[in-house]
């Protein structure tokens, strides 16, 4: 899909990979951005630099994305990309982790894509034509040591997405599936952690692969070239592939375990 002159919708837009998309999004002549965020002074500062707007939104609660998606008719009668991109690292490790964390990070990071899909995707079947950007990371691909809603969460984002795309496909809809290591933003402000071992990105980079893979009509988008090869180690045998994970892990163990596991 060409994006100029396309309306664009993209949530997470007060910073980090949401912003980089906006100002991409800008760059390359979209007619219109929504910058959609949590914090809405961070979203109005998006939008005030891309001539959007911006609205504010709880991603994970489903009337939240049914206002955005109406605020992006009523700004621009439509929505031809949607880049459902907001999302949490949540609670880390597994024992710790309390079954309101998990509800919380599976509502943003999963049910985010789902409602920004079952709303959106209508109008655009009935125009023969649109484009989904969903959020995931390598860990949706891969694992991510130390983080079990983490892992499964963002396996469940890539899992939905290429439903999407099978299901829909073939009526005009294009899905891609944003999947990097770490990416210099809020959520590794601590540090890259395991998902470092690549090297730290900057979210203007990961938006022009983005765009690049919308234009392309790709699926996956691996702004880390590296990940493409692990997902093929992977697939080829799981069994080898998890022994290197486990081996990797203990590099990380020091990293990984929560002080009162130890």
């Amino acid at each position: 899909m060409d994006v100029k002159n396309k309306r664009v919708v993209v949530t997470g837009a007060a910073s980090g990979i949401g912003k980089a998309l906006c100002e991409a999004f800008h760059e390359a002549d979209a007619q219109s951005i929504v910058a959609v965020d949590m914090n809405l002074d961070g979203a109005q500062e998006t939008a005030d630099s891309v001539n959007g707007i911006a609205v504010q939104a709880n991603v994970g609660n489903e009337k939240d994305i049914i206002n955005v998606i109406q605020k992006a008719d009523e700004h621009a009668g439509g929505t031809d990309i949607f880049c459902s991109n907001a999302g949490i690292g949540g609670v880390p490790g597994f024992f710790e982790v309390e079954a309101s964390d998990w509800q919380n990070i599976w509502d943003v990071n999963v049910q985010s894509h789902i409602f920004a899909a079952k709303h959106v995707l209508p109008q655009m079947i009935e125009r023969g034509e649109g484009y989904l950007v969903n959020t995931s990371s390598a860990a949706g691909l891969l694992t991510q040591l130390g983080a079990a809603g983490y892992s499964v969460t963002k396996a469940a984002a890539v899992s939905f997405a290429e439903w999407v795309k099978i299901t829909y496909g073939e009526k005009g809809i294009g899905v891609s599936c944003l999947c990097p290591q770490a990416v210099r933003t809020a959520m590794t402000a601590q540090g890259p952690g395991v998902a470092g071992v690549d090297g730290m990105m900057e979210p203007d980079v990961v938006a022009q692969e983005v765009l690049k893979c919308i234009a392309e009509e790709k699926f996956l988008v691996l702004p880390h070239t590296e990940v493409a090869e692990y997902v093929s180690r992977k697939g080829n045998d799981r069994d080898r592939w998890i022994s290197g994970m486990q081996r990797l892990q203990k590099q990380y163990e020091d990293f990984l375990t929560p002080v009162d596991m130890k």
